[in-house]
């Protein structure tokens, strides 16, 4: 039959969507449809990121930009690409607590309060975390100074930290990196692009390490963040004379296909660099999405304690001189539970100990 609905391929139903979604109305209306769905499906599985999540987006291509406001009231401004904008958008509260990964964005504004130097954060997006830890340093005089080759990316960043007044920022698109002056560019797309070398006749960006873009400004640093696609490692190596002078608290990303931790968490390259370095790391337990997590202390698990089975992942980890620091209310050490939360997953390794 000719015109049977059957007979329409996935490139076919994908072009609907995306029809459909350029009206802005009816988008909306079937965003909202899906976001009631979720608490009435059930499957053996992820619903978001199975039957929601791919339908949202359909109706989008990347060129689409949203606006949104947390409950603080700190406005962004978003372009539709990869999960991190999704997920924000398909939030359950209008006004939402943060942007993205509860727990992470929790544990860096309670390191950051009070913090006696300087931030610098790799991979800052476009402000998703790096904006509310702009907010939460300005009253104690701190700067932050945010790292974003990816030049749509950088102008969010910019438009961003505008638009919530905040004028203690310097964005670089520079890429940290081990070494200053080397010539990458971005391999893959979006926020899941790692850095690469750049040929010769190819676009791409110059990179500086944490060491000598520190020495350049003459900066004191309290903290250092990266989610920087695999080249966490390098970059921590490049800092390693700021890292001796200034104890900064860092927060890093690992994931299985840059990171070999078949040996377990605490041998490989990354976390023995920090130990000898006179650091207690931890994994951070969070969602790689947007969940309200209220009134749920951030856990936090030992680099010989936590369950790594699965298949390849990433989380993100922190750490610090001093552990003592994670004994308040705010924070829970648990062991031999998965880094990863997931609402579809075995509840005794990917919930919150005390319940979701």
């Amino acid at each position: 039959m000719a015109n049977d609905p059957r007979d329409m391929d996935g490139k076919g139903l994908q072009r609907a969507l995306y029809l459909l979604g350029r009206n802005g109305s009816l988008r909306g209306q079937l965003m909202e449809f899906l976001k009631n769905a979720e608490k009435e499906l059930k499957i053996d599985g992820s619903v978001r990121d199975e039957i929601t999540g791919p339908i949202v987006d359909a109706l989008h291509d990347e060129k689409d930009v949203y606006e949104k406001s947390l409950a603080d009231g700190t406005h962004f401004k978003f372009l539709f690409r990869t999960k991190i904008a999704r997920d924000f958008l398909m939030s359950t509260k209008e006004h939402p607590s943060h942007v993205w990964e509860p727990q992470t964005t929790k544990l860096l504004l309670g390191l950051t309060s009070g913090i006696k130097g300087d931030v610098i954060v790799g991979g800052a997006y476009f402000g998703d975390q790096a904006v509310l830890v702009a907010k939460n340093i300005r009253s104690s005089g701190k700067s932050i100074h945010c790292f974003e080759p990816n030049l749509d990316q950088a102008a969010m960043l910019t438009e961003n930290f505008r638009i919530n007044n905040l004028d203690n920022v310097r964005i670089n698109t520079l890429g940290l990196w081990s070494e200053s002056s080397v010539r990458l560019r971005l391999d893959g797309f979006d926020s899941f692009a790692n850095a690469v070398k750049a040929n010769a006749d190819e676009e791409g960006f110059e990179t500086i390490s944490i060491d000598d873009y520190q020495h350049q400004f003459n900066l004191k640093i309290g903290l250092i963040q990266l989610d920087i696609e695999g080249a966490e490692l390098g970059t921590l190596q490049g800092a390693s004379k700021t890292i001796a002078a200034f104890k900064p608290h860092i927060v890093f990303e690992v994931h299985r296909d840059y990171v070999d931790w078949s040996h377990g968490m605490e041998n490989t390259a990354i976390c023995r660099l920090l130990s000898e370095a006179g650091y207690t790391v931890f994994a951070i337990r969070d969602f790689n999405s947007h969940y309200e997590m209220n009134g749920k202390p951030v856990e936090l698990i030992p680099t010989d304690k936590v369950y790594l089975e699965g298949p390849p992942h990433g989380f993100n980890m922190v750490a610090v001189q001093d552990a003592a620091i994670f004994a308040g209310p705010g924070y829970k050490i648990v062991e031999n539970v998965s880094p990863k939360l997931l609402l579809h997953k075995d509840p005794t390794l990917h919930h919150p100990t005390d319940g979701l």
